[in-house]
């Protein structure tokens, strides 16, 4: 058998006396594309953090392509890796978040170059040509030279992803992409996630947008209050879910 993309195992996360996660499990084999959806506060984006130890979860394990992430076995228990490891594993896991967390002072292609000159040392003459690369795949090969207060919202999320995709990770984690996004802009981010997709990237998508999950997800997960409900295939968990919470759900949000 082969090892799967990504695997997590009675993950459990608090906040104090909030229980966010309740025990999930969760495999993702290479190439597939997971969509995650449900209410908010239904633990979605905290299980994302999770998975490239953003938030430290407190029982349960995971593993990415076989590491297990943040911790490492020592003398019968679990140890936490030091940072050095954490932040090496975490390089290898692209994260596109719902703020574009672009540096305002840089242009679009300082800011793709910027992760593989601090942490991959790439030289920074190979950093642009690739940088100019990926900004032409994301459809902004002409706006390199653009400061991100010059570019709107949805041409900033596609800078992000072309950031993210210049650490040439192994996965790929959105959380809700296109929320923060005026609704005209939304398409163009899509587009961009549905090419990843076709080119066969893992992908693990925190999102809204059901069309997109219809299209392009393998398997969708519906989450509610820290727990998986159902998960399948879009065709049965989207178009005829087994349990009333997800039926709920989806009557209240439009397809």
């Amino acid at each position: 058998m082969t090892t799967p993309m990504f695997r997590a195992m009675e993950v459990h996360k608090s906040f104090g006396a909030h229980e966010v996660l309740k025990g999930i499990d969760m495999t993702v084999d290479a190439g597939e594309v997971v969509c995650l959806l449900g209410p908010s506060g239904s633990g979605k984006s905290t299980f994302l953090r999770c998975i490239n130890h953003l938030e430290k979860f407190d029982r349960g394990e995971m593993w990415v392509e076989g590491d297990r992430v943040g911790y490492r076995p020592h003398r019968g228990a679990l140890k936490e890796l030091r940072e050095s490891e954490i932040a090496a594993r975490r390089a290898e896991i692209g994260m596109v978040f719902q703020q574009f967390n672009l540096f305002a002072h840089r242009t679009a292609l300082e800011n793709v170059m910027e992760g593989m000159v601090v942490v991959r040392g790439t030289r920074r003459a190979r950093a642009a040509e690739r940088a100019r690369e990926l900004l032409a795949q994301v459809g902004l090969g002409d706006r390199g030279h653009s400061y991100p207060a010059q570019l709107s919202g949805g041409q900033q999320q596609r800078v992000a992803i072309a950031r993210a995709l210049a650490m040439d990770p192994k996965l790929m984690l959105f959380d809700e992409p296109t929320s923060a996004l005026d609704p005209e802009l939304v398409g163009d981010v899509l587009d961009v996630m549905k090419q990843l997709a076709r080119d066969g990237m893992t992908m693990i998508v925190v999102t809204h947008e059901l069309g997109f999950a219809k299209e392009v997800a393998d398997r969708v997960y519906f989450m509610s209050d820290g727990v998986v409900v159902e998960s399948g295939p879009p065709s049965q968990v989207l178009g005829s879910p087994r349990e009333e919470r997800t039926r709920s759900f989806l009557s209240k949000v439009l397809v």
